[in-house]
């Protein structure tokens, strides 16, 4: 059936349910249907946990940034004891938008009628409500969503019955114990739009099949072929892999490396581990530094990306940091500045109306083909 069809249609899944030897791609019309794309904020953006960011988003008590990500406006912040916290960014009074931006205050003030709730959610001040009968301040504070931070990163979740966070992220500690995950600070974060379906854009950030096509000359000599997938329990896949250098610096900018992670033992010295967290954030642990990509659907060819750069404090805070930081932002800009004519690409391939699933190839996409499997479960 053309994809350009937009119906409630059931789609065959059940090859994506296989091991990567054995699995194909999931069906086109998942990247091209507005009605599989709605259907896809409901299943995964407001029933599991989504990763939202590092965090250090938001650092200390009575910090805040607005989240509009996946058709939701979200209020991530830090009370007054520093716990993290998640609100629906709409007033309990006439749901009018409470505040905009990043920053830091003392409670949430609305600007239409003055409400102001509490850095827990509490309303504690509504004027001149003394005549509406029955009226309870304890009764409309703010709507709260799960937040949770894990090794350094944020996960909310809409929905008050998800499994919990230590149940979705199963034995991740133990393929990251070697990398100081919590302890890396974001140096910079950068928003893009890319015009591809979101699944798209994570999905070729965790392959390594397209380097020697898409960076011949950037950063393809730099990676080794990866070890196997590792046997995980959680909602995540993981792969590691050997590196020639840094994965960090582009091939000709090698001499800039800055020192090892603290602590770091074994293999993290020498390669470079490959995690997505599903269904939408995604990251590189290095042995100097760390990226990691928030992907949010728009529209089905088109997505909202956050890019995170994180370093370890120490290596912060050498003098020669920011000029060698700044060759690890471009080595980040350079790759994606290649990569994003090939999603370009492959988006416009997917409309075509007689598109089909591909076979994976195993060693080289194994996380793709562990995410088309989880993501396949879920319909």
């Amino acid at each position: 059936m053309p994809k350009t069809v937009e119906k409630t249609v059931s789609y065959d899944l059940s090859m994506s349910l296989k091991k990567a030897e054995l699995a194909s791609s999931l069906p086109p019309p998942f990247y091209t249907s507005n009605t599989l794309a709605q259907q896809e904020i409901e299943l995964f953006f407001r029933q599991s946990w989504i990763g939202v960011g590092r965090s250090d988003i938001v650092s200390g008590p009575g910090d805040y940034i607005t989240l509009d990500v996946a058709n939701q406006h979200i209020i991530l912040l830090r009370d007054k004891k520093s716990k993290l916290r998640a609100f629906a960014n709409t007033c309990r009074h006439r749901s009018a938008r409470i505040i905009d931006g990043k920053g830091s205050c003392k409670g949430l003030r609305c600007p239409f009628h003055s409400w102001f709730y509490d850095l827990e959610g509490k309303l504690i001040s509504a004027p001149d409500m003394i005549n509406a009968v029955g009226f309870k301040k304890k009764n409309y504070g703010l709507i709260q969503y799960l937040a949770e931070e894990r090794f350094g990163f944020v996960f909310i979740s809409i929905n008050s019955d998800a499994t919990s966070i230590d149940d979705y992220l199963g034995n991740f500690a133990d393929f990251h114990k070697s990398w100081p995950l919590e302890r890396l600070v974001t140096v910079r974060r950068r928003e893009i739009i890319v015009e591809c379906n979101w699944k798209m854009f994570l999905e070729v950030f965790n392959e390594y099949y397209h380097l020697p096509f898409v960076h011949p000359n950037s950063v393809n000599s730099i990676y080794k072929k990866p070890k196997p997938a590792d046997d995980v329990t959680g909602d995540f896949a993981s792969q590691f892999g050997l590196t020639e250098g840094t994965g960090g610096l582009l091939e000709g900018s090698q001499d800039y490396a800055l020192p090892d992670m603290p602590g770091l033992e074994g293999e993290a010295k020498i390669g470079a581990r490959y995690t997505w967290l599903f269904p939408n954030i995604t990251f590189a642990a290095n042995k100097d530094a760390m990226w990691c990509y928030e992907a949010y659907p728009i529209a089905p060819n088109r997505c909202q990306v956050y890019q995170s750069a994180c370093f370890p404090s120490a290596s912060i805070k050498l003098k020669n940091f920011k000029e060698k930081s700044e060759q690890y932002f471009d080595r980040l800009d350079q790759a994606l500045d290649e990569d994003i004519p090939a999603l370009l690409n492959q988006q416009r391939g997917m409309y075509c109306n007689d598109a089909l699933p591909g076979r994976f190839q195993p060693e080289l996409e194994s996380n793709v083909a562990s995410f088309a499997f989880w993501y396949a479960g879920k319909w």
